[in-house]
């Protein structure tokens, strides 16, 4: 059997559009350019990017929705050009805000109506049904019209859709957007224990929350325009990120800042006068040349008043390889 969950190679996605005040040529436009990725089975895989950097075609053309320009993509080691029947058989997707369904049937209606057309039979359908009801805390609701859920239930909702078929693969289109923060934290801890459930099966997630990539995922890509610029596990991508992990020491005063450097392990030290005091970013070439620091400063009699470890993020490594943040990516990307 093929250990690639998700296989591409050098996958494009052009759009025809027509001629428009931003685009007067009408020059085509390039969703995914030449994306090679391989996700094996069993991992959480995220891919961050802003609005229009390509990480919704990606997972259309996955989920059989587009057609590639060019290139190929497999998904359980099946094309999905050519086997793209046997594909839908495998996978599932959810995206985040989606309304699908009629808003006059119950939440269970709605529920079974899904899983005929995922062709279940329907006394084992409302089992598992009601089962994923229980677990994401929707049973008491599902005498409930859809249309009177609040945000946060619908998206639960969609979640147990997606989850019906049990599939080999599931595909997260930004699964919390809009949601509250309790609601958002509910359906992150489901996703959780549903891809640990069971070591075969692995999720796509697209999101543009860089805290929910870190918590959720064993790697990340980076998209941008259309191309995949990194891509590694959110702790090796951090350990990338120039300057690194770092100290900041608040103190009183000091008189230069020359000998700090002078320190065994201290790599770099910048200062700044803040409310009559010195703040010390310090790079050490590991944890315990700060401890020299903090006796350098003894012996100078002056008073520490804080000592912080700074660890980058993933918006760090965001920005130092598209160079800006996701938020100002997301208003200069395209629509």
């Amino acid at each position: 059997m093929n250990e690639l969950a998700i296989e591409t190679r050098d996958l494009v996605r052009t759009y025809r559009i027509r001629k428009s005040p931003t685009n007067p040529s009408g020059a085509p436009v390039v969703a995914l350019d030449g994306v090679t990725l391989d996700i094996p089975r069993g991992e959480f895989f995220g891919l961050l990017g802003p609005n229009g950097a390509g990480k919704t075609t990606f997972i259309k053309v996955l989920v059989t929705l587009l057609l590639p320009t060019s290139g190929s993509a497999h998904v359980a080691g099946l094309d999905v050009v050519g086997q793209a029947q046997q594909v839908r058989e495998r996978i599932s997707m959810v995206s985040g805000g989606e309304h699908s369904g009629y808003g006059l049937l119950t939440v269970r209606e709605q529920l079974w109506m899904f899983s005929q057309f995922y062709g279940l039979p329907t006394r084992p359908a409302l089992a598992r049904i009601d089962e994923l009801l229980r677990i994401v805390g929707l049973y008491e609701e599902r005498s409930r019209r859809v249309s009177a859920l609040s945000t946060g239930m619908r998206q639960k909702m969609n979640m147990v859709r997606g989850l019906l078929p049990d599939p080999d693969i599931l595909f997260l289109d930004e699964p919390t957007v809009g949601l509250d923060v309790e609601a958002a934290r509910d359906v992150r801890a489901y996703i959780k224990e549903w891809i640990h459930a069971n070591s075969r099966r692995t999720i796509l997630l697209t999101t543009h929350y860089m805290h929910e990539a870190e918590e959720l995922c064993d790697r990340v890509a980076i998209i941008h325009k259309g191309r995949i610029v990194a891509c590694d596990t959110p702790a090796a991508l951090r350990r990338r990120t120039a300057g690194g992990t770092y100290f900041v020491l608040t103190t009183e005063p000091l008189d230069g800042i020359a000998w700090v450097s002078g320190v065994p392990g201290v790599q770099r030290a910048d200062a700044r006068v803040t409310d009559g005091r010195t703040e010390l970013r310090l790079q050490v070439a590991d944890d315990g040349a700060i401890a020299g620091v903090v006796k350098a400063l003894a012996d100078r009699e002056r008073r520490i008043f804080s000592l912080q470890k700074i660890e980058p993020s993933l918006e760090d490594v965001f920005v130092q390889i598209v160079g800006r943040r996701l938020e100002e990516a997301d208003e200069g990307g395209r629509p």
